[in-house]
């Protein structure tokens, strides 16, 4: 599991356009452009969310491993 809350987010086609766009732009998914956006909208009116720790990548170390 990645440790972040998954929920449905119905919007208006034109905004998932214009979202879409943006994204492409950033070389980012849809879902992390939309995250950069409410990050950048809640600095706005002074919240600071705290970053929760980020998944670790890779293969977990085998039996063997020490």
């Amino acid at each position: 599991m990645s440790g972040k809350k998954a929920f449905a987010l119905r919007l208006d086609p034109a905004l998932h356009d214009a979202i879409q766009r943006l994204a492409d732009a950033e070389l980012r998914s849809v879902n992390a452009e939309i995250e950069v956006l409410l990050r950048e909208a809640l600095a706005r009116r002074g919240v600071k969310p705290e970053r929760t720790a980020p998944a670790r990548r890779g293969r977990p170390p085998g039996p063997n491993a020490s």
